[in-house]
């Protein structure tokens, strides 16, 4: 910014036509300005003064009126210069200058020459910049960087409120159909519909593409946010005629409460963002909640760990058996991903799976398990002498089923371990199925031509169409343990366990029961015709080496068996 340098304030000679004359060759406003008892008096003023329109008079002066108890401070101090900004006017004709106070020369005391350099346009060139940088132009709200700029001022003030964010469903899809154009005009029309819900006091923006932003005042009650939320769903429930169209629009709102621990404004904005997200799962309003914020960081941090355990190979299988329920003889071993960092904490499957699924890892977490089991497998053959007798069963994720190449990877691990497709037991659950049934009946079939066995897990407790175990190359079906666990004395259960059993002989398939405890519930589950138990009946989750222990003593008991 522009200052005032020291040759534009040239050294009077004397008098006060002297004065006038040096005044008239600064470019700027000028004024000299001599102290006369308890006021102020005028030595003499340049043309550029007068054209101001700041006040010839002193007696009359707007100027001096306003800066008259600044001069006086400078005029009692010791300084040579001071140099300040300063307006003048209403807000709609306001005029902004930069101001320097400086001493003709340091033996006067009582008087002053006052500069006055004209700031206006340049003020207001950077506001109008300003507006256009936080302004969205296709609805004329505040854009995100505006909406920033209202948080920050409302939390100057420390006045309660509240920031809910809207996001749009289906609107990708419907400005990917009908048109930019079409998307434009439905985003102008939800804005109208949104500033008619508002009350007079409540800011609204568009932070995003078909994301607004609300900055909301809040007294003493907090559900006010709610209410409001509720107000705007209601607002958007009719439908928006879009050309030849008749589009309903849903939305769901995150609210996040201002308050004295939160300081930052993009951390209220992330806040509130976050809870979008759970809306978008649940409710469709949400508030914000530490809890879960604090769990999604855990999350996060398990998947930084969760990567370099995969990298580093620090995952193992634990290994269940699975028995015959005619004989009770171990006829396959499931494969259990089991995972203990390295500060020794045990992290269930439980937790750590749905944070692979959701950020990827499951994919490399899934080749690791297929050729771990394999491996696992070729090393029990090499202990017993020969084929061990065993499968192994091992859990295809939907997330990995959709995102990998599944027979390629299976194949690849048979040839590496040097291992029959028969060996395998590939484990998938419905929810695999009905999120892509053409692509994953391709997958089934080409892995059916590797010889493996297809087995559906937690059968009954997804979509169960009958359609896909009549068309798909199913061999298994595995009763969830819902249904077997208290079986014996829920009648219900064992209506539904043996209505499976009854479809499951009816298309050719064996079954496996899942949860089996006890004897009773293992001979009962034998005598309604299912194939195979697996449950802490048999055998909790085994490492690699206790699994094997337990193939040989079966293999020992078998040959004394045939023996005797």
């Amino acid at each position: 910014m522009a200052t005032a340098s020291s040759d534009m304030f040239p050294q009077p000679i004397d008098g006060p036509d002297l004065f006038e004359r040096d005044l008239e060759l600064i470019p700027i406003p000028t004024v000299q300005v001599v102290r006369a008892g308890p006021a102020f008096e005028f030595l003499a003023v340049n043309r550029a003064y007068r054209l101001a329109g700041l006040g010839v008079n002193a007696d009359r002066s707007p100027m001096l009126a306003l800066l008259s108890s600044r001069i006086d401070a400078f005029l009692r101090s010791t300084d040579v210069r001071s140099d300040f900004d300063w307006s003048i006017g209403q807000v709609i004709d306001s005029r902004y200058y930069r101001v320097t106070l400086a001493r003709p020369t340091p033996a006067l005391r009582d008087r002053c020459q006052v500069a006055f350099i004209d700031l206006t346009a340049q003020v207001h060139t950077e506001r109008s910049l300003r507006r256009e940088m936080t302004t969205d132009s296709l609805t004329g709200l505040p854009n995100r960087e505006g909406f920033s700029d209202m948080i920050e001022a409302v939390q100057a003030d420390r006045g309660g409120h509240a920031v809910l964010v809207i996001d749009l469903d289906r609107f990708g899809r419907l400005n990917a159909c009908l048109g930019g154009l079409a998307g434009d005009e439905l985003l102008i029309t939800v804005a109208r519909r949104i500033k008619g819900a508002l009350r007079a006091r409540d800011s609204l923006a568009r932070i995003g593409g078909d994301e607004f932003g609300i900055l909301m005042a809040v007294d003493d009650d907090p559900a006010e946010a709610t209410r409001l939320a509720e107000r705007i769903q209601r607002a958007l429930s009719a439908p928006f005629r879009l050309s030849d169209y008749e589009i309903g629009v849903e939305c769901s709102i995150g609210i996040a409460h201002g308050n004295d621990a939160i300081d930052d404004v993009e951390e209220l904005i992330r806040n509130a963002q976050f809870a979008v997200k759970r809306a978008k799962t649940g409710r469709q309003v949400e508030s914000y909640q530490t809890q879960a914020f604090a769990l999604a960081r855990e999350q996060f941090a398990m998947e930084t760990a969760l990567r370099r355990a995969i990298e580093e190979r620090q995952l193992r299988l634990a290994f269940q058996p699975i028995c015959d329920l005619a004989s009770g003889s171990i006829v396959s071993f499931e494969a259990l991903a089991r995972w203990r960092d390295e500060s020794g904490v045990e992290h269930e499957p439980s937790a750590f799976i749905p944070v692979a699924e959701e950020s990827g890892l499951i994919v490399p977490l899934g080749r690791w398990a297929m050729d771990e089991a394999a491996r696992t497998l070729r090393w029990w053959d090499e202990e017993c002498g020969g084929d061990c007798g065993m499968r192994v069963a091992v859990n295809l994720s939907a997330i990995q089923m959709q995102r990998d190449d599944i027979a390629p990877v299976v194949e690849a691990a048979l040839i590496r371990h040097n291992l029959a497709g028969s060996r395998f037991n590939l484990e998938l659950t419905e929810s695999a199925i009905v999120s892509d049934p053409d692509r994953i009946a391709g997958i089934m079939h080409a892995l059916k031509a590797l010889g493996t066995t297809l087995a559906m897990d937690d059968f009954g407790t997804g979509y169960s169409n009958l359609a896909y175990l009549q068309k798909l190359p199913i061999d298994i079906l595995k009763i969830d343990r819902s249904f077997v666990s208290g079986m014996l004395a829920d009648r219900d259960k064992i209506a539904i366990v043996r209505a499976v059993l009854s479809l499951a002989q009816a298309l050719g398939m064996k079954t496996t029961a899942e949860g089996v405890e006890s004897n009773e519930l293992a001979q009962t589950l034998a005598a309604l015709g299912c194939t195979y138990g697996q449950g802490y009946l048999y055998a909790r989750p085994l490492e690699a080496a206790d699994a094997l222990s337990m193939i040989v003593a079966a293999r020992a008991s078998a040959t004394a068996s045939s023996a005797s």
